[in-house]
């Protein structure tokens, strides 16, 4: 059985010390090493364990030659799997030269012998995962353990993963995988369910740590793939989330609602729904990805219009933005339309972003800038300052965030206007103008404006 069985796997088997129990049916071996695709590397191992355990029913072996395998158990291994550039896996080709039946005298034909086993389990593995000739290190997930019952090459059969996550957090995947792709396994039909717990978004290996986005994400999701095309669906929960390297855990959660098509050949997808949501507030997102090369590079729209400022006021302080000391946000709304470009770790964000009609209650503007008030011709009246409109165009880029094109009118002050930048270390360099004639002529109307003789225009 083993003989036909690693001769399957086409890849060089290294066996330590065997052994036989004659009661229980089983052949153990220790020290078990699987050499890697020899593509992918002709010295490292693609898998390593400290023991491999196999259950055969005697009966039918010795007296009908008859070989019915009740089990196999691989104890404590270490998978390395590694992805090429062309998207091609290190597993890709296991089993694919599966040993073939002799052939028929009548037919002429052979076929792949069908390798079956009651039930076969990785128990407290180890699965590191990577890219050949990357500099990006890789992911490592440990307390991996796999239950597949049925296994057959041939047919379908369910499975059930468990797994811990980089960072911290777990992974439970559940379902039915066959048959085995006899050209791929990497294209190995499959439906499966998948459930994650308290995932670290800046150790998960999907973001730049250095790109500050950070947090906890709890995932329930479907997929299914017939081997070239696969949908997901699901819904993400996001708590304590982090979107600046300067920025500080949010107080609300974000959810997201999503479902995608992807093409498996392609390495590519589009998003057919995207709902974002933080309270009341729901955006948008549309688009696709694409890998090129190692990186994700996402071509993606978010469109949020007329958002509830109340409820997006709980992710300020994500973005870095920080609000005068007993100040909130009250009222109005935040519409934007942004375009979400580039690789996974270095997306570019640019779009117009404007905010109406809202109060930052408990902070007085016009009291804080002192005598300049004064030439709005407007005494405070009010803890608050009332901002009828803010608007720009933003750009936010890994080496910049960058503003254009601000217009922020408070009735209370005037109109100001201007464009400046942000660096990543939050150096701020910006060209600002004040318009306080607006409040000027609205405010004094108990002086009535005179012709002048000199310039013939409207004088005080």
């Amino acid at each position: 059985m083993s003989g036909a069985f690693f001769r399957g796997l086409r890849r060089q088997v290294k066996l330590g010390d065997l052994g036989l129990s004659i009661l229980s049916g089983t052949v153990g071996v220790e020290d078990i090493s699987i050499a890697d695709d020899p593509a992918f590397s002709k010295s490292s191992s693609f898998i390593t364990a400290k023991s491999l355990k196999v259950g055969v029913e005697l009966m039918p072996l010795i007296f009908s030659k008859q070989l019915n395998v009740t089990g196999i158990a691989l104890n404590e291994p270490q998978i390395t799997l590694l992805k090429a550039a062309n998207g091609t896996w290190n597993f890709s080709s296991l089993g694919t030269g599966a040993p073939k039946a002799p052939e028929s005298k009548k037919a002429g034909a052979s076929t792949p012998q069908n390798f079956s086993v009651a039930k076969l389990e990785i128990k407290d593995g180890k699965l590191i995962v990577g890219k050949v000739n990357s500099a990006t290190k890789p992911q490592v997930y440990d307390k991996v353990n796999v239950e597949v019952t049925n296994f057959s090459s041939t047919s379908q059969f369910p499975f059930d993963l468990t797994i811990n996550l980089p960072g911290g957090g777990s992974a439970k995947v559940s379902g039915k995988a066959g048959p085995i792709n006899p050209q791929d396994s990497a294209k190995t039909p499959f439906d499966a369910t998948m459930k994650v717990k308290d995932m670290n978004i800046a150790a998960s290996g999907f973001v730049d740590p250095a790109s500050g986005l950070g947090g906890l994400a709890d995932f329930d999701g479907s997929l299914n793939s017939n081997g070239g095309q696969a949908k997901a669906a699901g819904a993400i929960t996001c708590e304590k989330l982090k979107l600046s390297p300067k920025g500080s855990p949010a107080s609300k959660a974000v959810t997201i609602k999503y479902a995608m098509n992807m093409n498996l050949d392609r390495e590519a997808g589009t998003i057919t729904q995207g709902d974002i949501a933080i309270g009341k507030a729901v955006a948008r997102l549309t688009g696709g990805f694409q890998t090129q090369g190692e990186a994700q590079v996402m071509n993606l729209r978010l469109g949020a219009p007329d958002m509830p400022v109340d409820e997006l006021e709980a992710m300020l302080p994500a973005l870095g933005v920080v609000l005068p000391s007993g100040s909130n946000l009250k009222g109005g709304t935040l519409s934007a339309d942004l375009a979400i470009s580039g690789p996974l770790d270095r997306l570019v964000i640019a779009g117009p972003v404007r905010m109406s009609n809202t109060k930052l209650a408990g902070f007085d503007m016009g009291s804080k800038l002192g005598a300049l008030s004064a030439f709005s011709g407007k005494a405070p009246s009010s803890r608050d300052t009332t901002i009828q409109n803010a608007s720009l165009n933003a750009r936010i880029a890994p080496e910049m965030t960058r503003a254009d094109a601000i217009n922020v009118t408070i009735p209370s002050l005037g109109v100001v206007t201007g464009a400046g930048t942000i660096s990543p270390a939050g150096a701020l360099d910006f060209r600002m103008m004040a318009d306080l004639q607006s409040g000027l002529h609205d405010s004094r109307d108990d002086i009535k404006p005179k012709v002048c003789s000199g310039c013939r225009k409207y004088c005080r």
